[in-house]
């Protein structure tokens, strides 16, 4: 159970960070009050990808520390990030609405402010798909160490 301890401890550093970023960025381009009324309305989906995020990275950690190895799978590494990335998008793109209009890309901000529940909800299924690669990455590579130690 100790071996948990510094992956948890990462992974609630990482989704307290992406918080923190989506308060101070919304925060910046729409003010306090703004932000504040999008948390209300949306704290199901904007903590569902936090958590999903924390959890990415707990789970990518653990697996480092399982592989003893300095960089571990390139695929899970890309997959952990194509994940983040969708997440973020997902939970940021719509407060683009707020900036575009003065850079002329009105069709695009109405593009994304109609969809903005789908974007939270393709966020977070890029989530759910990372957790399960990474989850199942884990369990395989903890099942071989496991087996490699029985077996000296």
């Amino acid at each position: 159970m100790q071996t948990w301890f510094k992956p948890a401890g990462i992974g609630l550093a990482g989704s307290l960070i992406l918080l923190v970023a989506y308060f101070a960025i919304l925060t910046l381009v729409s003010g306090w009050e703004f932000t504040l009324e999008q948390f209300r309305d949306f704290w199901y989906f904007v903590l569902a990808l936090s958590i999903g995020f924390g959890l990415q990275i707990a789970l990518y950690v653990r697996l480092r520390l399982v592989t003893r190895h300095t960089d571990a799978s390139g695929k899970v590494m890309a997959v952990s990030g194509a994940t983040s990335t969708g997440a973020m998008i997902s939970c940021c793109t719509h407060y683009l609405a707020n900036v575009l209009p003065v850079l002329g890309a009105t069709g695009v901000v109405a593009l994304v402010a109609q969809y903005q529940v789908e974007l939270f909800w393709v966020g977070i299924a890029f989530n759910l798909a990372g957790l399960f690669y990474i989850g199942r990455k884990t369990l395989q590579a903890t099942r071989h160490m496991a087996l490699m130690e029985a077996q000296k």
